[in-house]
């Protein structure tokens, strides 16, 4: 079983060439902002992508791309449990532009935005509603609680069970198209 490394922004910048980048964000992340030549392959969709990111493997290293890090930290664990060897960047695309690095935009689509976005807005839009539900219908107030108790154990596992529920909607999802073109490119 082979071990993921992380590169820091600098280091993928100066080696950016010898890797084949993989973005594991949802479409609308990615097309909001990419490292040049990334290849979109959303973490929920890297089971099917094996076979074609194992035959890219074989031609060169992998670089495993998300947010801020940690979805590329389990795809790359996804990667090594398949043998298929990779590097994460460190802190993602985040540190990626902090470092002042340039990313690919996609402007002929709307980006939606970001999946932390996505979860402060339905974890607060559910909180807030649970409170106002909760002053004419008392048990209501549980669904604050229930969203204020996903949150905290979230913080504290280091996962997001609603960033994965909304990761499923449609806007987060790749065409069908996208992701054919994405696995046979990678397959050549």
């Amino acid at each position: 079983m082979n071990t993921a490394t992380a590169l820091h922004p600098a280091q993928a910048a100066e080696e950016l060439h010898h890797y084949t980048v993989i973005d594991v964000r949802t479409p609308g992340e990615y097309a909001s902002g990419r490292l040049p030549g990334a290849h979109n392959i959303p973490l929920d969709h890297l089971e099917t992508a094996l076979p074609a990111l194992k035959t890219a493997a074989a031609r060169g290293r992998l670089l495993m791309v998300c947010a801020s890090g940690n979805r590329s930290t389990t795809a790359c664990e996804q990667l090594a449990a398949a043998d298929i060897p990779s590097a994460n960047l460190a802190g993602g695309t985040t540190a990626w532009i902090q470092h002042g690095h340039p990313v690919h935009r996609d402007n002929t689509t709307k980006a939606a935005w970001p999946i932390e976005r996505q979860v402060r807005l339905a974890a607060g839009s559910l909180v807030v509603t649970g409170l106002a539900l909760g002053t004419r219908y008392r048990p209501a107030r549980w669904l604050s609680a229930a969203i204020g108790s996903g949150l905290v154990f979230s913080a504290l596992t280091d996962t997001c069970g609603m960033a994965a529920l909304l990761a499923k909607l449609p806007h987060n999802q790749p065409r069908t198209t996208d992701l054919n073109a994405t696995l046979d490119a990678l397959s050549r």
